[in-house]
């Protein structure tokens, strides 16, 4: 078993990398150019004039394609520990682990049949 006192050598880290973003916060506040006007409202894109609203609402389907790839990611950082002490855990680990891994399938198939995953012409 670990005891807290293995980890001292690693305390300085945290305690000098603290410093440096927390005494860049500041400096953008002070060196950059107070810009001001109508201008600065406006919408630009792409060199043209915005047509329509600009808070829109993006369709579900957009961040659930977004969203496939990381789930299988997630997934497997989660199930990494699992794996490396799967003789020590027993059949109660197993039941969790299967279970989590069920539970993205079984939400993938949902999606699948109700046709969320399909793409529009």
């Amino acid at each position: 078993m670990l005891s807290i006192l293995e980890y001292n050598p690693l305390l300085p880290s945290p305690l000098t990398a603290s410093p440096a973003p927390l005494a860049a916060y500041p400096i953008p506040g002070t060196v950059a150019p107070v810009s001001g006007g109508p201008e600065k409202f406006l919408g630009y894109e792409s060199g043209m004039e915005s047509m329509g609203d600009t808070r829109t609402q993006f369709q579900i389907r957009y961040y659930m394609f977004a969203s496939v790839p990381v789930a299988p990611d997630a997934e497997t950082v989660s199930l990494h520990p699992w794996a490396t002490s799967f003789r020590e855990s027993g059949v109660s680990a197993f039941t969790e682990a299967s279970t989590s891994v069920a539970i993205p399938i079984v939400g993938s198939v949902y999606a699948r049949r109700k046709g969320a995953l399909e793409r529009s012409q």
